[in-house]
């Protein structure tokens, strides 16, 4: 199917004329499927077809000498009514779709099919009837001779073909149907005087408090209330192990709970869940095209009005040089020529692949948007990657509170705090869970202002308050110069300082800590090992950043750079010719996730990063960009290997089909077999592709 080819009904793709797919997966089925429709066809023809092919080969049976009565009118009329609903109806819809490819002029398998088949039955039909108008040069011991086994035949083994390469596709999507049928069709609803009622899943809103029971899948994205569990979110993340959950967890929608009953508060529903986003994403980078795919559609652009020139080439040369009859076998040779050279092989060559390989990333919690991403992630040779939340947990605590110029600890924690609840920044939720394990009451704030890279600001009871880093200080005018010692000290040990300013002067600092995820080393090692180097960018403080990347064993650490310091770093990186990965989690990521070759976004991270990625982490693993490699590597060899059978294959068909053997060894290819070699190379490939389906990441 040709992503580029998109329409608000259903209908005919006009580059390959085959049925236009739904854009987005869905569990419902239509029953009147292009698969139900061609095997309805394929059972009716299979069964015209067996007793055609018994008459027309029954001479080649030891023991039954049948040729007077094949070449009876009796015979040649029972041929054509066998074969004339198995071509006009059977192969009615390939017909259809070679009309449109030459009146939109895209041609494509069915253009050579039509002609192929066409050809055959039409002269049958005129040898049928005029036989004595047909010029000297057909005849064969004075018959004309007729193909109708042969269209019959082919338009058998082209609807086997379809079957068989339209099943294959539909497992293709297994990924996310599977996805899909995870989400529960009810939800236990709460009411406001504590009864409980069993509701449709589109019912269900934002805000409603829902149960969820041991066993059951939860419903839609949301935040515990009340109880604890284990919840089983392999499906999502593609990790095993249960996760803990409590008041305040979040929970995703699909996800098992094993052990204990909750209640939670519904946040995101229908699309707007992290399942349905997934789906989403899956299906949309389905249909979209790698760049290798332009090699198959340079050749293809040439390749179907290559060989049907060859085809009449070989015509001329069979009427020139053939045996006798000469135009009989000039014809089997062209129509041969035709059907073998079908280029459904090379079309599917790497879609296919894509497909499944992109289902099989969303299993273990890879999303790949597009398929340019996909392809572009095995070349990628330097990785960039942020620190909070990406190589960190992402979850800091404040651990040095210090107080300056009469301003106290708490009066420290009050005014960062209350600025800081107004901030997305992983670091400000720091801050604000500080102030409430210790009871502080937080003041308003008038005016605040985030400024990107340096701090917040705003104004508390008429005093205006900076909260940032030393670069911010030092536009305030505000002098650290008192708690440097310390402040080193604290940056040395891995601590990232936040200075506090109460209008303009200076009063004091927190430090917060924020670990290094567990997983990170072990996804550090993996990257190197496979030959990445690791950059980290960073806005904060020099020595902080040194810390953490000289015990990571990073290669380089650029720090303090403001966001469109970092999509700098990226485009200074390509400049020198390398292919850029970058990994974020933040809004001051979106630039450089949007600059690099492929932007990978932690699944823990802001909806903005998320947007700007074209890989994202569901589960916020660093280690999940080395199983974005590996599937990488996978996918674009099945596509190399997709593309070298079908160049092989039309290489060595084509010629053949011609009679290029019949001067050697006497041999022509029938139209049937070339039919079958056609349909072989389409399951051919699609089978190669599925395989991917079991790829180890």
């Amino acid at each position: 199917m040709h992503p580029e080819v998109v329409s608000d009904h259903s209908g005919i793709c006009p580059e390959c004329g085959m049925v236009l797919e739904l854009h987005t997966a869905s569990l419902q089925q239509d029953d009147n499927t292009e698969l139900t429709q061609m095997m309805f066809r394929l059972r009716i023809c299979v069964l015209l077809s067996l007793p055609l092919l018994a008459i027309t080969m029954s001479d080649f049976i030891p023991g039954m000498n049948l040729h007077h009565w094949l070449i009876s009118p009796l015979s040649n009329w029972m041929q054509a009514a066998l074969a004339t609903p198995v071509v006009l109806w059977g192969g009615w819809p390939f017909f259809v779709r070679a009309g449109i490819s030459f009146r939109t002029r895209r041609l494509n398998m069915f253009s050579l099919i039509g002609i192929g088949t066409g050809a055959a039955y039409l002269f049958s039909v005129a040898g049928l009837l005029f036989p004595l108008s047909l010029p000297a040069a057909f005849r064969m011991d004075g018959n004309v001779p007729l193909y109708f086994e042969s269209a019959a035949v082919i338009v058998s083994l082209v609807l086997l073909g379809q079957v068989l390469e339209l099943r294959a596709r539909a497992k293709t999507s297994s990924a996310i149907t599977s996805l899909l049928a995870m989400a529960p069709n009810t939800a236990l609803l709460v009411q406001r005087d504590g009864t409980e009622k069993e509701v449709q899943l589109e019912e269900v809103n934002v805000g409603d408090l829902l149960r969820v029971r041991p066993g059951g899948r939860i419903p839609v994205d949301g935040v515990i209330t009340e109880g604890t569990s284990n919840v089983d979110e392999s499906m999502i993340t593609g990790e095993s192990m249960p996760v803990e959950k409590f008041p305040g967890s979040r929970v995703t929608a699909g996800t098992i709970n094993q052990t204990g009953a909750f209640l939670f508060r519904a946040e995101k529903v229908g699309a707007h869940t992290l399942l349905a986003q997934i789906v989403q994403m899956v299906s949309e980078a389905s249909h979209s095209r790698a760049p290798i795919q332009k090699l198959a559609d340079r050749v293809s652009s040439w390749f179907v009005p290559g060989v049907i020139a060859v085809s009449f080439m070989a015509f001329v040369v069979w009427v020139l040089f053939g045996p006798s009859p000469v135009l009989s076998n000039a014809l089997v040779v062209a129509v041969s020529v035709l059907i073998i050279a079908c280029p459904c092989a090379l079309g599917l060559a790497t879609p296919i692949s894509i497909m499944v390989g992109i289902g099989r990333g969303a299993q273990e919690g890879v999303l790949i948007k597009d398929a340019e991403a996909l392809e572009l992630m095995e070349k990628v040779d330097t990785l960039v990657v942020d620190k909070t939340g990406t190589l960190t947990e992402g979850a800091p605590k404040v651990q040095r509170v210090m107080g300056t110029a009469g301003f106290s600890e708490s009066d420290v924690i009050t005014y960062a705090a209350a600025l800081e609840q107004l901030s997305e920044h992983t670091l400000a939720q720091a801050v604000v869970r500080h102030a409430q394990l210790h009871s502080l009451q937080l003041p308003p704030v008038k005016g605040f202002t985030s400024i990107t890279g340096k701090g917040v600001s705003g104004e508390i009871a008429g005093r205006f308050i900076t909260l940032g880093n030393s670069r911010l200080m030092q536009e305030q005018g505000a002098d650290t110069s008192a708690v440097e010692s310390e402040a080193q000290y604290l940056r040395e040990s891995g601590h990232t300082v936040i200075y506090l300013c109460v209008a303009r002067q200076f009063a004091g600092l927190l430090s917060v800590a924020d670990p290094v995820k567990p997983s990170t080393m072990e996804a550090i090692r993996l990257l190197r090992a496979s030959g990445l180097r690791i950059v980290m960018l960073t806005g904060d403080n020099a020595t902080t950043a040194k810390a953490v990347a000289s015990r990571l064993g990073l290669d380089d650490v650029v720090a303090e750079v403001l966001p469109e310091e970092k999509f700098k770093q990226v485009r200074l990186l390509q400049q020198q010719g390398r292919i850029v990965a970058v990994a974020g989690d933040g809004v001051n990521d979106a630039p450089a996730l949007a600059a690099a070759n492929v932007g990978i976004a932690m699944g823990n991270g802001t909806d903005v990063a998320m947007n700007s990625a074209r890989v994202v982490l569901v589960k916020g693993d660093l280690r999940g960009i080395v199983k974005a490699r590996l599937l990488s590597h996978g996918t674009m060899n099945n596509i190399r290997q997709n593309l070298f059978f079908a160049f092989v294959y039309n290489f060595l068909g084509v010629p053949v089909a011609a009679g290029l053997l019949y001067p050697l060894f006497g041999i022509v290819l029938s139209p049937m077999i070339a039919s079958a070699a056609m349909s072989l190379s389409s399951v051919s490939v699609v089978s190669n592709a599925l395989r991917l389906r079991k790829l180890s990441i």
